[in-house]
C-alpha cells in the first residue's frame, strides 16, 4: 500500500518542487517574492527552496511578468528547465507575447531544433473578492494556442504529480492553481511519481449520466454526488486533468456507457473549453446521446467584487444537481 501523507495543495506544489530541484540541477524557479527573503510566495508554495538551493536557482524578479516569461524561455532554450511563477492567472496577459508567440511556437518555428520546456505556475479562481482584474479562469485562451500544455489539478496529489510531468516535458505546460483548491487537505504519496498529462481521472463511476470537469468544480461536483444519488442518479464523475491535450477516449468512452453529458467549469461559459467538449460528444456519439450535451459555466461577465453577486456568478452544487437531474430526465 502507498504511504500517503495529509497535505494541502500549495504544500504538495512546495514538495514536488524540492523533489524536482534535487533530481535535476537543472530546474530553475522564477518569480515574484518566491524567495525566502521575500516570504516564500504569495500562497507559501516556494518556502525553503533558496534556503536550499541558492539564489543562482530560485531567483525573485521585478515586477515584470514579461520579465519572467521572456527569462524562463531564454533559460529553457539554454537547457534548463525553468518554473515561472505569475502570481495570478490575469497578469499572464502582460506576458502574452512571450507565452503565445515564443514559449508556444518555437518548436514549431525551428522546424524541432528547439524545445522550450517551460513550466507556468499561476493563481486563479472567484470567491475571494479579488474582482474582475485577479480571478479568472483563462485555459480557454491557453488551449486555444498550438504547443503549449494547459494543467488544472483539483488534490493536493495531483498538484504534485502533474507539475512534476510539466517540469520534465520538453514543450511549455501552464499549470493552473485554482485559489478553490489550494487549502483542501488530502492525500499525497511520501514518493510522490509523475501523473501522465492528457489523462482524465474517474472519480466515481456511474450509469445514468456523465459530469465532466476540472480544477475547482471537481470540487463542487463531488458534493453534488450525494444528493444525485439521493434522487435516483448514477452519475459517473470524470475529472480531466488537462484540458489540453484532453483526455477525449476517457470522456468519449464515459458519455457513450451513459448516453449523457454534463460539462461543469468555472471559466466563463460563452466560448470556454466546455464547447469544445460539447461538440466533440456530438460528432462522435450523436446517435448514441439521450439528451442534448449541456454546459455550464460563469456568465458573460467580469469577475464581480461584491460577495452576493460573486456567488451568483459561479457554478453552484444547487446548479449542478438541477442541470444533471435536468439531463437525466428526472426534473
Amino acid at each position: 500500500m502507498t504511504e500517503t501523507v495529509k497535505m494541502h495543495a500549495f504544500q504538495a506544489v512546495n514538495a514536488a518542487l524540492h523533489q524536482a530541484m534535487a533530481e535535476d540541477p537543472k530546474v530553475l524557479v522564477f518569480g515574484e517574492d518566491i524567495a525566502d527573503r521575500e516570504g516564500g510566495g504569495v500562497t507559501g508554495a516556494t518556502i525553503g527552496l533558496s534556503t536550499k538551493f541558492g539564489d543562482a536557482r530560485v531567483k525573485s524578479t521585478p515586477i515584470s511578468e514579461q520579465a519572467i516569461i521572456g527569462a524562463a524561455i531564454g533559460a529553457a532554450l539554454a537547457g534548463y528547465k525553468p518554473v515561472a511563477e505569475i502570481m495570478l492567472m490575469n497578469f499572464t496577459t502582460v506576458a502574452m507575447d512571450m507565452i503565445f508567440n515564443h514559449a508556444a511556437k518555437l518548436r514549431f518555428m525551428s522546424g524541432g531544433q528547439s524545445t522550450v520546456p517551460i513550466t507556468i505556475r499561476t493563481l486563479t479562481g472567484a470567491g475571494w473578492q479579488t474582482a474582475g482584474q485577479h480571478a479568472d479562469h483563462l485555459e480557454g485562451w491557453f488551449a486555444h494556442a498550438a504547443g503549449i500544455k494547459v494543467v488544472a489539478p483539483s488534490t493536493p496529489a495531483e498538484y504534485g504529480g502533474l507539475l512534476l510531468s510539466c517540469i520534465q516535458d520538453p514543450d511549455p505546460c501552464i499549470i493552473i492553481e485554482s485559489a478553490g483548491t489550494l487549502f483542501i487537505p488530502g492525500d499525497v504519496p511520501v514518493n510522490q511519481t509523475p501523473i501522465p498529462l492528457g489523462k482524465a481521472r474517474i472519480v466515481q463511476e456511474g450509469t445514468d449520466v456523465t459530469i465532466v470537469s476540472w480544477s475547482s468544480m471537481v470540487i463542487r461536483s463531488m458534493q453534488a454526488l450525494a444528493p444525485l444519488a439521493e434522487a435516483g442518479i448514477s452519475a459517473e464523475l470524470v475529472d480531466l486533468r488537462t484540458v489540453s491535450p484532453w483526455d477525449r477516449e476517457t470522456v468519449l468512452k464515459s458519455v457513450a456507457k451513459t448516453g449523457r453529458l454534463v460539462v461543469v467549469h468555472e471559466a466563463v461559459r460563452n466560448f470556454g473549453p466546455g464547447a469544445e467538449i460539447a461538440a466533440t460528444v456530438n460528432e462522435e456519439l450523436f446517435g448514441q446521446l439521450k439528451a442534448p450535451v449541456r454546459r455550464l459555466g460563469a456568465p458573460y461577465s467580469p469577475v464581480p467584487f461584491a460577495k452576493v453577486l460573486e456567488d451568483a456568478y459561479l457554478v453552484s452544487v444547487d446548479k449542478i444537481v438541477a442541470a444533471v437531474t435536468e439531463v437525466a430526465g428526472k426534473g
